[in-house]
């Protein structure tokens, strides 16, 4: 996998387009979809406000046979930052019930392993 597929592909797991990355990036939308489509390499400038924006490091969008959506989980990124956006007491809520699965996974995880000795 290449960069501008990187970035694509980065592009559709936030589910943003084409237009609102060009515009963030200050760059023409037609500009933008030529670094996208392969026909320019952008610059070092351009792929760290490129990363900026995705979030990530250059680094993450230079990995060749990068399975960036195995590698960051984007979804559940973007519902941490909005449970951080919350008020105190509901993001406390949301974190015991998040602590309780966690422990109960463990439980199960703990139990099938005396289970199976």
């Amino acid at each position: 996998m290449n960069v501008a597929e990187n970035i694509k592909r980065l592009r559709t797991l936030k589910k943003i387009s084409q237009k609102e990355v060009a515009l963030a990036l200050d760059m023409d939308q037609p500009q933008y979809s030529r670094i996208e489509g392969g026909k320019v390499e952008p610059t070092l400038t351009t792929l760290e406000r490129i990363a900026k924006i995705f979030e990530i490091s250059v680094s993450e969008l230079l990995k060749e046979n990068n399975d960036i959506d195995k590698e960051i989980n984007l979804p559940l990124l973007e519902k941490v930052k909005q449970i951080d956006a919350l008020e105190e007491k509901e993001k406390q809520s949301i974190l015991t019930i998040i602590d309780m699965a966690l422990a109960k996974k463990r439980f199960k995880d703990n139990l099938s392993q005396l289970l199976v000795v």
